[in-house]
């Protein structure tokens, strides 16, 4: 039936994009910023709502078969996160990190969308979880079943970002102090260089 497909991929893909994450980090910081959340959130959904479409076509198989794409993923991967994790600890421990003001920095609307496809499409975990192992999954559905699991896969993610992005300003009470950004920023420094290291280490 096709409901047990779209539970199957409703379970899966919330069960993937809860882990935490550079975008997710990112999707957090701007709801809590209250800085083009709409724009950042659409542009998550958008992405994911391909990378899934493509992994069940069929393109993960392809991906995961070729070793200089995911030589290029990786060590790509691993310095984009570096460079993003390093950014999160300078902005906790230098000179303005006291700035406690949501509106510090003002993203342009350009400077948004730029921003959160660099935090999505050059993470290789976002290809390795949607493109590879849901289009893995996926394409074991049958022809009919593969896309009430990818229906269901997007679902989660539209739940989650939706979710994260517009929800964030609830914490924001607690942000309203320096020492809730430092902690915050500290934290996404340290799972983004983590994230980094593990991806240098697989390559």
């Amino acid at each position: 039936m096709p409901l047990t497909f779209y539970l199957k991929g409703l379970g899966l893909g919330a069960g993937l994009i809860v882990a935490i994450g550079s975008q997710n980090a990112h999707v957090l910081r701007m709801g809590l910023r209250r800085q083009h959340v709409g724009l950042t959130v659409a542009v998550c959904i958008l992405c994911e709502a391909l990378l899934i479409s493509a992994g069940v076509a069929g393109v993960g198989t392809t991906v995961e078969n070729s070793p200089a794409l995911m030589a290029m993923a990786r060590w790509g991967g691993a310095a984009f996160l570096a460079w993003y994790g390093l950014r999160a600890w300078r902005s906790a421990f230098g000179r303005h990190a006291l700035q406690a003001s949501p509106q510090t920095t003002v993203l342009t609307a350009r400077e948004a969308v730029t921003t959160v496809l660099a935090v999505t499409l050059l993470n290789p975990h976002v290809y390795l979880d949607t493109v590879v192992l849901l289009g893995a999954v996926g394409g074991q559905q049958g022809a009919e079943g593969k896309w009430w699991f990818a229906l269901g896969a997007v679902t989660a993610g539209v739940a989650w970002f939706l979710l994260l992005g517009f929800g964030a300003r609830l914490l924001s009470p607690w942000f309203a102090r320096p020492s809730a950004w430092r902690v915050l920023d500290s934290i996404i420094g340290a799972v983004m260089l983590a994230l980094a290291a593990t991806l240098a280490a697989g390559a």
